[in-house]
């Protein structure tokens, strides 16, 4: 009964104890046993080469039987030290390693350990089937892309995807030290998608300034919130409701809605992507268009000039693509620079043209 009490009570403060309290623990364990050992004459145990050997399989019980205290105050000290007092250490201390495990995994799950990626991608907000969807098609295969998520969220909810993506969150998405767990100052891409616009505005705005080199979207429900936040940070791309615009289309042009959300669905079909130009030379549309249809099965449909917020539809086969300028195709998967802009052509001064 006193020898269980006992056990308890070191389990006890063992659990509660750190990681430095433990190593003083263990040493004074394995250095009293070898004390006492020694003292009790069992020379062949406490023999450099066999003591630590020894200790561990009889402390966790494997016993092999290959060594043994031959002296009766040999085998007092191993029945009343060694064994229950390292039999506890033992099962302490595997205990405790389950502990930390668990708790790492139980951290992940509710989204309070810190990630460390670089050029991912941070989803703020949380919409429910919205977001699930939205993660969907960032991780289709279509857009060759393996660049790492984390959601960030308010929620009290734990990760929706575990494997899938990390998961982060935070008491409000304008807490400097929460926010930094999602890695927002390495990140390639922010994408702000709330319920509530005003909670959407002061988290553009606070991402803005935490992390100026990202690509960042912002979605609004009310247009006029997107344009308030478009006159202070330009940079940022602000994407407004289109229900209303494409309940009109499709009224008057039947299958328009179907049609646009194919394009942006990346998991089936053809779909819209863009590319930037990084060539010295500029490029004519009339290539690119004919390159893009013929050897890439692709169409050309935009472009976006360097600089610029307009894009243009549909832009004329005299037209040159400089560089910096954003082009925007259709295909049934995202292509690469250098197939995109392998071209050649017969016009003096343009040549095939790669990306320097």
């Amino acid at each position: 009964m006193l020898l269980y009490r006992v056990r308890r009570l070191l389990a006890s403060l063992f659990i509660q104890a750190n990681v430095t309290t433990i190593l003083v623990a263990v040493a004074g364990y394995v250095f009293i046993s070898f004390w006492l050992l020694k003292i009790a004459g069992e020379a062949d145990i406490v023999a450099g080469e066999n003591f630590f050997y020894w200790l561990v399989v009889t402390a966790s019980t494997v016993g092999y039987g290959d060594l043994s205290p031959e002296s009766s105050e040999g085998k007092i000290v191993v029945a009343a030290w060694v064994i229950p007092v390292g039999l506890s250490l033992f099962a302490m201390v595997v205990t405790r390693i389950g502990f930390a495990i668990s708790e790492f995994v139980h951290r992940g799950k509710k989204g309070l350990r810190m990630t460390k990626h670089i050029d991912h991608t941070v989803i703020i907000g949380w919409n429910g089937t919205r977001t699930l969807r939205l993660i969907e098609l960032l991780l289709s295969k279509t857009n060759g892309s393996a660049a790492e998520i984390v959601l960030c969220v308010e929620a009290d909810i734990e990760n929706p995807m575990p494997g899938k993506i990390d998961f982060v969150r935070v008491e409000s998405f304008s807490h400097g030290e929460g926010m930094q767990r999602a890695g927002l100052a390495d990140a390639a891409r922010i994408i702000i998608d709330n319920p509530l616009d005003d909670v959407t505005l002061t988290t553009a705005l606070f991402c803005d300034k935490l992390s100026p080199n990202s690509h960042k979207t912002a979605y609004f429900q009310d247009e006029n919130v997107g344009e308030l936040l478009r006159s202070h940070c330009p940079n940022i791309e602000c994407i407004p409701s289109v229900a209303v615009e494409m309940l009109a289309k499709s009224s008057l042009d039947p299958g328009s809605a179907r049609l646009h959300r194919q394009l942006l669905d990346s998991t089936y079909g053809m779909n819209q992507y863009s590319i930037e130009y990084r060539g010295e030379k500029p490029l004519p549309v009339e290539g690119l268009f004919d390159h893009f249809k013929r050897d890439l099965s692709a169409t050309l449909i935009a472009v976006r000039r360097k600089g610029m917020v307009k894009i243009d539809v549909n832009p004329g086969l005299a037209d040159l693509i400089t560089e910096g300028d954003m082009l925007y195709y259709i295909s049934a998967k995202r292509l690469d620079e250098k197939s995109c802009f392998d071209i050649k052509s017969n016009e003096e001064g343009v040549g095939t043209c790669l990306p320097s």
